[in-house]
């Protein structure tokens, strides 16, 4: 099933099912006031909520209202924690170069993560406010899960059975912050705002095969400013996200609503573009000697859909923001 959450008046927003077309949607706060609510009781709430998705799928639910993405703050506008992963090692390599950083010994057997705000998450329409063009401002491509309680030294196996949505997700990142940051050894803080996601959050079942051995076989098409800039493909991720569970979870239980990210999508064929700027332009360092592209500007807009291969699908809607000055 497709779920969403609207704007409203309450901090965690209201919750609504949509329809598989993501044409239609109806009202779900009968069931639970919002996706936080329905994630921490999600065997008493998830039967419902999917029998008023069939409801609607099927033509029968009277009080079905038109969906539009423009109404929707992320789905889960604030959650009990959000640890990103850097699953795809491709990515992280390449970020080495950029940050000169020496390589992580145990790379290809621990994977990276940090742990980000989630207090305040960002709509797939909202603007994006950044105090200045200097810091940096990149996007940042992602998928994501929105897990149930993992019990502390869950197995991988363990922490898939734990996921109840799939996300997409942009991890906005000031890159001119981010080096020190890293060299303190405390992680990113000023150099990670607010994380923004797709309209809608998925049960693993809605993509059929494209939710295999824990990753999302779907490419990632981004535009920055109307102009292609890369599809990657989910399905590279060196760690599944039943590894990135297990690894957050080794020391310490997840909470119900813990979001869990891949970090950027990243594939070892040139061809199919990067999904951040900060990516494109190391490989510009490696084939021309400097960075060419510059970083996003006040009025820039990037739009990302996690696409099926024919491109007649978008599971999680679109996501297409615009960055602007934050204005004190």
């Amino acid at each position: 099933m497709k779920l969403a959450t609207l704007y409203s008046e309450q901090p965690d927003g209201h919750l609504v099912v949509v329809s598989r077309d993501l044409t239609r949607m109806a009202d779900a706060t009968r069931i639970a006031p919002n996706l936080k609510a329905a994630v921490e009781a999600w065997e008493a709430a998830a039967p419902c909520l999917q029998a008023l998705y069939a409801e609607l799928n099927e033509g029968r639910c009277t009080e079905a209202l038109p969906f539009d993405p423009r109404q929707c703050n992320a789905p889960l506008p604030r959650a009990p924690q959000w640890c990103d992963g850097s699953a795809f090692l491709n990515h992280g390599r390449l970020m080495e170069k950029a940050f000169n950083t020496p390589p992580q010994p145990d790379a290809q057997t621990v994977p990276l993560m940090y742990q980000g705000a989630s207090d305040d998450f960002l709509g797939p329409c909202a603007d994006v406010p950044l105090p200045s063009e200097d810091d940096g401002i990149d996007f940042e491509g992602e998928f994501g899960v929105i897990v149930g309680p993992v019990p502390m030294g869950a197995t991988p196996a363990q922490g898939l059975a734990a996921v109840r949505l799939l996300v997409q997700i942009n991890d906005w990142s000031l890159r001119t912050l981010g080096p020190r940051e890293m060299r303190t050894g405390f992680g990113f803080l000023q150099a990670k705002p607010s994380t923004s996601f797709a309209p809608i959050a998925l049960t693993p079942d809605e993509l059929g095969s494209c939710w295999s051995n824990g990753r999302v076989h779907l490419r990632l098409h981004i535009d920055w400013n109307g102009q292609r800039f890369g599809e990657p493909h989910g399905q590279e991720m060196n760690f599944s996200f039943g590894d990135l569970i297990a690894h957050a979870a080794r020391t310490r239980r997840l909470s119900a609503g813990t979001v869990i990210g891949s970090g950027t999508v990243s594939n070892v064929n040139r061809t199919a573009g990067s999904a951040c700027i900060a990516e494109r332009r190391v490989l510009e360092i490696l084939d021309q000697g400097k960075p060419i592209t510059s970083f996003m500007r006040f009025g820039d807009r990037v739009r990302m859909q996690a696409r099926l291969e024919d491109g007649s699908d978008t599971p999680f809607g679109t996501l297409e923001q615009r960055v602007v000055k934050h204005l004190a």
